[in-house]
């Protein structure tokens, strides 16, 4: 019996083996090819078929847009189910993948029931996904269960770290604390040095204490929900007088108490970036240029 293929486009590889081992952990017989970017995939695609495409959206040489649009144009993929995985989630952006012809829609950061979710939902409809249940290879369950997918796919599922339960029935992301206080915020005019960042299971304030083309220093307050490291997530940066967006992919290199104390009441992230998008980098050059950063935060002054 024929197995069932998807092909994985993204420029950022820490991303790419989010995906796999989600995929690979929750949809056994799952055959995986990848892309570093929309043209390599559009070079795959020439000589090979699948029946799924999940996609980035902001990649290198070519968009997972002009990639989609260009798919709808060939008579062998005009109806190969086409994922979008994107940070991208503004309503003009999602009436554009419409209309080019998208099948769904997967926010970064995402979860792995979401993921799983929107992969299974999009091969039923093609009649695959009873293919592939019937593929399967019988597995011993995991006694592991790697509950952080990060370090996972990092460690390739030979690190076991317990993080909290995420309500697959309920994805959209919910506040976890809110952000920086006014008195904070007031150190940085016109709103420099403040940024969101977004993780699977809700959305932070934060405010920049360091930048560079390679990660960034984050501090937020703390809260009940705290973040892991190795977990992905979003930088969302609105700077300028023009509110010019940035939205950067990457994971949580680092999270340590920012007062030398146990009960510190803030913390410090280092956000590791992994897009190499060179808008995206020609944006944080310009924000380090900028100098948009708050240096000498002190919590509750």
């Amino acid at each position: 019996m024929s197995k069932v293929n998807v092909l994985v486009v993204d420029d950022a590889s820490f991303i790419r083996d989010l995906v796999k081992k989600g995929l690979r952990d929750h949809l056994p017989g799952i055959q995986i090819e990848e892309a570093i970017n929309g043209r390599k995939a559009q070079q795959f695609l020439v000589r090979a078929t699948v029946d799924l495409i999940l996609c980035d959206w902001e990649m290198p040489e070519l968009s997972g847009l002009e990639l989609l649009s260009w798919c709808r144009e060939q008579d062998a993929l005009k109806t190969t189910p086409f994922i979008m995985v994107t940070s991208r989630g503004d309503k003009e952006n999602v009436i554009q993948a419409i209309q080019a012809g998208v099948t769904d829609y997967i926010g970064k950061p995402f979860s792995n029931d979401q993921l799983v979710t929107k992969v299974k939902k999009a091969l039923a409809r093609t009649g695959k996904l009873e293919r592939l249940a019937a593929s399967a290879a019988p597995r011993l369950p995991n006694a592991g269960g790697f509950a952080n997918d990060s370090l996972a796919a990092l460690t390739g599922g030979k690190a076991e770290v317990i993080k909290p339960a995420v309500n697959p029935a309920a994805p959209v992301a919910r506040p976890i604390a809110p952000a920086p206080s006014a008195k904070a915020a007031a150190q940085a005019p016109g709103g420099r040095g403040q940024a969101q960042l977004r993780l699977p299971a809700g959305v932070l304030g934060c405010l920049i204490k360091a930048l560079s083309l390679k990660d960034a220093q984050l501090v937020v307050k703390r809260s009940e929900l705290l973040p892991q490291v190795l977990e992905s997530a979003v930088l969302d940066l609105e700077q300028g007088e023009g509110g010019e967006v940035a939205r950067l992919n990457g994971y949580l290199h680092a999270v340590a108490a920012l007062e030398p104390r146990p009960d510190s009441e803030w913390l410090q992230l280092t956000f590791r970036f992994v897009d190499r998008d060179p808008q995206k980098l020609d944006y944080l050059s310009r924000l380090i240029a900028r100098g948009t950063t708050q240096k000498h935060f002190v919590p509750g002054a």
